[in-house]
């Protein structure tokens, strides 16, 4: 179910090292992480109390400690499965609705690979629904990156709508200016 993707660029890479070596340069080949993709599961709890599911647009934005962001604009189109929240099994494969009350939803996302582990998450709930997600918690479906998953992102409470409401654990360098921090942008539409 895993995919990796990083050997697509060889056949231009080594059409640019003979255009170089015709013109006479030397250069030296690096591997390009950045046409890796790797596979995310993103499972995602919505919270029992009254009026806690919702039918708008979500979207999700998570990253490593090496400045790597990824942002999904629409998760919902994401949705994979329904999961028991205390047997991770899987309970059925049927399409059905994301975050309704009393649910743990898990998504497929294929995006820019992390390159440690994952330390921050964000939510932003977009429409006029209220929405009261439990945690959230992304996992690398990689066998070299499996341990960069996160721990559990806990919420617990109504996000507010237009808002990117969520939780950053990574180490930042603080500055006489404000707090350094350094991010590479990778959109999943």
């Amino acid at each position: 179910m895993a995919t990796k993707n990083c050997g697509g660029s060889v056949l231009a890479c080594c059409a640019l090292l003979l255009a170089l070596f015709a013109g006479g340069e030397s250069v030296t080949p690096r591997k390009n992480k950045e046409n890796c993709t790797c596979t995310y599961a993103v499972t995602i709890e919505t919270t029992c109390t009254k009026g806690a599911s919702t039918s708008n647009h979500i979207s999700l934005r998570f990253g490593d400690t090496n400045s790597n962001d990824i942002l999904v604009k629409h998760l919902n189109s994401k949705h994979i499965r329904r999961v028991d929240p205390l047997d991770p099994q899987v309970l059925d494969d049927v399409p059905r609705k994301p975050f309704q009350a009393c649910v743990v939803d898990q998504f497929q996302v294929k995006a820019q690979c992390v390159n440690s582990p994952i330390c921050y998450l964000y939510l932003k709930l977009a429409g006029t629904d209220d929405w009261r997600p439990g945690f959230a918690q992304v996992h690398v479906l990689e066998g070299s990156h499996s341990h960069l998953g996160s721990d559990y992102f806990y919420f617990r409470r109504y996000l507010p709508r237009h808002a990117w409401h969520g939780l950053d654990a990574c180490e930042k360098e603080v500055t006489p200016f404000g707090i350094k921090q350094k991010r590479k942008v990778f959109i999943m539409t």
